[in-house]
């Protein structure tokens, strides 16, 4: 059944606002992958606040351009599947890269990030980095460890001290 034209002025729409939201947007070829495998990526993404559309190649060129980016000719002719998420830039590049694992013809084509196209290769190391939250806690243990070792310096002098009193007292008994 062909669009209408209102239909594809919204779909349009959509998509522009979507690119227009997003911090990541991952492009994957959607051409051979199973619809149960589909639906299970876009469970996934869901649980992380991120979500993915299947996109006609025209309308995400239209919006790409309107956007002011250019993507190669040879990604826009399959079709895409493409991941959006307004709050992270790795979460789902590390989804799509753990179900490109699993599922045989995955294939991510690579992201747009902010106003920049990202390839394959670039998209793949951004999945490997570690997550935020471990970020978070690596940088925490970075500070503190300076601290612990200040505090573990003045506890040594009182326990030295507090060794010494002891010492005394026992010669003194």
């Amino acid at each position: 059944m062909a669009l209408t034209k209102s239909k594809k002025q919204e779909m349009l729409s959509g998509i522009k606002e979507s690119l227009k939201n997003s911090k990541a947007c991952i492009i994957a070829d959607a051409s051979s992958v199973k619809v149960a495998d589909m639906q299970d990526v876009r469970k996934k993404l869901r649980e992380n606040n991120a979500y993915m559309k299947v996109l006609k190649n025209t309308l995400f060129k239209k919006a790409l351009k309107d956007h002011g980016l250019e993507l190669d000719e040879d990604i826009l002719t399959r079709p895409l599947a493409v991941a959006f998420d307004e709050n992270d830039e790795v979460s789902p590049a590390k989804i799509l890269y753990e179900k490109a694992k699993e599922i045989e013809n995955l294939n991510i084509l690579g992201a747009i990030i902010g106003k920049e196209f990202f390839d394959t290769s670039k998209v793949n190391e951004l999945a490997q980095l570690p997550a935020k939250e471990e970020l978070y806690a690596k940088l925490v243990g970075s500070i503190n460890s300076p601290i612990t070792g200040f505090v573990n310096v003045l506890a040594g002098n009182m326990r030295g001290l507090v060794n010494v009193l002891r010492g005394r007292k026992e010669k003194m008994e």
